[in-house]
């Protein structure tokens, strides 16, 4: 097992690299990027860096000559050969050859498009520009650039048994949780902490440790370059991107409306069984069931990634059954700002009710909280999204107002056209 303080303290070594590989990102990104492969590949796309937590001034942090190195290096990545043969020869979901033979030759030619830098006001303004398919790889490997570099300035000030101890302690507090959670019957858990990780050394640790802690109710890693290495399935579907892209493409209101279902109508024409997975709080979890055609409630479940969880839950339980489907035999999937005491809490709920599985991010791969000097090392909420479409401004509502984004004048039409009304808001918990 790698010695992650003697290679932290080592940290300049280019044997790390922050982000490795192309495939060094999300499962659900490379399922998407297919997609919008296959049928919107023309489509011209801005992704932006976005700090919700402006208390974390990262241009304050990160130099940004360290940072210029680490996206040039990502620019310089090809796909290797043993890296697409995985992709092109391996089962997924059950599935041989989930990836077609012109998207992979694609992919194997790809080079990342150029990004652009600035520094304002204490953050760093970065965003790419460029035909969808190609920008849209950057997301993941942007944000794991910055989390890392931000964690890497915390800890270059720490001494070798500073760093010892520091993962010491992290490495118990993981394993608690750990503890906690094994032997929970029926249990089922998957790591989707990429995008928010304390470091790519760190998120490679903890899945073997639920690997070995949690056998059979670990079942897997969105991350697909880990995933590979350890031998453990990849996991992932689809994101709030599609539809938010969808929408922006939108010549009018009827088709607005419509672009939440024409995603998903796109998605099925590729994808059958575990990956039939609706996202449905990009615009309003209740009013996209409300309007929801009767085909998508055949489908196998839901993932909820914003607002009341338990609502959530009840929510679609209560849409299957007046769609005349039976909840047990559906899938919740529970994304959002969750740790152990939430897992237990909503596995408890609705564990006989729905097949309930869980997608454990930032407080699985980033939790360093009261561990480092003036918690500085404490998570934040970071994300790259898509804020323009052919020139078209994005917007997401979501079920929590305080994750919304757009212009607003946009967010009005969009909420006059979904049919949101009163939102309750929430902590946006990472």
């Amino acid at each position: 097992m790698v010695d992650i303080a003697t290679r932290v303290w080592n940290h300049k070594w280019k044997i790390d690299p922050v982000v490795r590989s192309l495939i060094d990102t999300d499962f659900y990104k490379l399922l998407m990027c297919q997609s919008v492969f296959r049928n919107k590949r023309d489509t011209d796309v801005t992704f932006s860096l976005i700090n919700r937590t402006k208390s974390v001034r990262l241009a304050d942090l990160v130099d940004e000559g360290e940072l210029r190195e680490q996206l040039d290096h990502i620019r310089s990545l090809s796909l290797a050969r043993g890296e697409s043969t995985w992709l092109r020869g391996n089962t997924f979901y059950g599935k041989r050859q989930m990836f077609r033979s012109d998207f992979m030759e694609w992919f194997e030619n790809l080079t990342l498009p150029p990004y652009h830098l600035e520094k304002r006001d204490g953050q760093y303004e970065l965003t790419f520009e460029g035909k969808w398919p190609e920008v849209m790889l950057w997301e993941i490997p942007a944000l794991s650039v910055l989390m890392e570099l931000r964690a890497r300035a915390v800890t270059r000030e720490l001494g070798k048994f500073e760093l010892q101890v520091l993962y010491a302690r992290a490495m118990t507090r993981t394993w608690q949780k750990v503890e906690a959670l094994r032997g929970i019957p029926e249990l089922k858990l998957a790591d989707f902490g990429t995008r928010r990780r304390h470091g790519f050394l760190w998120q490679d640790w903890c899945v073997q440790a639920m690997t070995e802690g949690l056998g059979g109710a670990f079942i897997g890693t969105s991350n697909c370059l880990i995933a590979k290495n350890r031998d453990v399935e990849a996991i992932g579907t689809n994101a709030h991107e599609l539809p938010m892209v969808y929408a922006a493409l939108a010549e009018n209101d009827t088709e607005l409306a419509d672009a939440p279902y024409k995603v998903l109508a796109d998605w099925q024409d590729e994808h059958d069984g575990n990956l039939r997975i609706i996202l449905p709080d990009t615009y309003g979890t209740t009013q996209f069931l409300d309007n929801a055609p009767d085909w998508l409630a055949g489908w196998t479940g839901i993932r909820i990634d914003s607002g009341d969880p338990v609502e959530g839950a009840e929510t679609a339980i209560r849409w299957w059954k007046d769609r005349g489907e039976n909840p047990e035999d559906k899938l919740v999937i529970f994304s959002d700002g969750l740790d152990v005491d939430k897992i237990i809490d909503l596995h408890t709920r609705f564990a006989g009710r729905v097949r309930v599985s869980f997608g454990w991010g930032t407080m699985l791969t980033n939790d360093f909280r009261g561990l480092a000097t003036d918690d500085r090392l404490a998570p934040f909420s970071l994300v790259c999204k898509a804020v323009r479409a052919n020139g078209q401004a994005t917007v997401k509502l979501s079920d929590n107002p305080r994750k919304a984004m757009g212009p607003a004048d946009e967010i009005a039409r969009y909420k006059r056209v979904f049919g949101v009304g009163a939102q309750a808001e929430m902590d946006v918990v990472v």
